[in-house]
């Protein structure tokens, strides 16, 4: 098992740093290659959801926050 480790290592320091590099945007683009991109369709859907989302969360946000700050200025007021 060592002698796997130890050769990987060794032919990892012969390639050098730029090597290495290289070897990482290899790996990169191969990777890329296999993702699934969405359609426009679904992405035009996915970004209206998150839209939709962001604004229910700011109203909440924006209620809870109004609410807080009159009852603060209720009981201190």
């Amino acid at each position: 098992m060592s002698d796997v480790t130890d050769e990987k290592h060794s032919t990892e320091e012969a390639k050098g740093i730029f090597g290495r590099i290289g070897l990482f945007y290899r790996q990169v683009l191969a990777e890329l290659r296999k993702v699934v991109w969405p359609t426009r369709k679904q992405l035009t859907t996915y970004t209206a959801v998150v839209l939709v989302f962001v604004g229910f969360i700011i109203a909440v946000v924006s209620i809870l926050d109004t609410a807080l700050t009159k009852l603060v200025f209720w009981i201190f007021g």
